[in-house]
């Protein structure tokens, strides 16, 4: 309510499956209507997708796409092929 207030019309939803997930932002829907949402946290591949097929979700975060060991090693081609997936 207060980002609302403050005019913000572009949040980060974090923890998003500790804080009910899809549903949650379903039922946001209503009384933030004009507010898109990045949800991240808890998040992965499988479940990106129920999230970018709501209109109030502008984009999914997930540490999925860079994980540590890939990182580590410099193995950008995988990052880059799991972040190709992730948008795909």
């Amino acid at each position: 309510m207060a980002a609302k207030l403050a005019g913000y019309s572009v949040l980060k939803f974090f923890p998003a499956e500790a804080m009910g997930g899809v549903a949650t932002l379903k039922g946001f829907a209503g009384p933030f209507g004009d507010i898109r949402f990045c949800p991240t946290g808890g998040i992965d591949a499988a479940k990106a997708p129920s999230y970018r097929a709501l209109p109030n979700v502008l984009c999914v975060g997930g540490s999925w796409m860079v994980p540590g060991d890939a990182i580590k090693t410099g193995d950008w081609a995988r990052i880059t092929d799991l972040t190709r997936a992730a948008l795909a």
